[in-house]
């Protein structure tokens, strides 16, 4: 994209309300400095994060008052509780690059994600596949989400082989459904009991 710079800064600085990348809150960014306008309605400018257990910096480019870019950018919203550190981090990775738009990387940290949880239940296997069988006894999950594990395994194998090809490419719209998929295998093994623990500690307690 060619950007022409139409001189001076911005008059009218743009609220850009976005979830920070650095503490995952949704806010209206606090603008720093002023904003520089270029031509088809484009503005650059820096921000910082209200939040005021964060304040970091970021830097934004909107279009006719959209947010198009951010640096650093921004990512999907996530939410990370209970979620073991190894799994946590992979996952995280895998948001990382998809923000970047490393489409072929976020789809293989998708895939080690599946590694990292059969890791953490120690489910039993020469190899995935059969990793992926064996997780099978050791978690309550819905059959589509035990189905959505192969389909996400098949598209980590397309996105690290050349050879392998079950997908006919590795799309922006299929790495959202195969990282929504993940987000909903993890809540199931790991975060819907510490929610049920969470409600079931505001009932009061039964006097012997």
């Amino acid at each position: 994209m060619h950007f022409s710079a139409q001189g001076g800064g911005n008059a009218n600085p743009v609220r850009v309300s976005a979830r920070c990348p650095h503490c995952n809150k949704e806010a209206v960014l606090d603008q720093l400095g002023q904003d520089i306008g270029f031509n088809n309605g484009i503005i650059c400018g820096q921000r910082r994060c209200p939040n005021l257990q964060c304040m970091k910096h970021i830097f934004v480019i909107t279009q006719n008052g959209n947010l198009v870019a951010a640096y650093p950018p921004v990512r999907i919203d996530f939410n990370p509780d209970s979620i073991p550190v190894g799994v946590l981090k992979t996952f995280e990775e895998a948001l990382t690059c998809q923000s970047n738009g490393a489409l072929i990387a976020a789809a293989i940290m998708v895939r080690r994600t599946l590694e990292e949880i059969c890791a953490e239940r120690q489910a039993k296997g020469g190899n995935l596949k059969a990793r992926l069988k064996d997780l099978q006894s050791k978690i309550v999950l819905p059959q589509e989400l035990l189905d959505a594990m192969d389909e996400l395994r098949l598209l980590g194998n397309d996105a690290a082989h050349i050879e392998a090809k079950e997908f006919s490419e590795i799309s922006e719209e299929g790495l959202l459904v195969a990282i929504e998929f993940t987000k909903e295998i993890l809540k199931g093994i790991y975060q819907y009991a510490a929610l049920l623990g969470r409600l079931r500690a505001l009932k009061p307690k039964q006097q012997p």
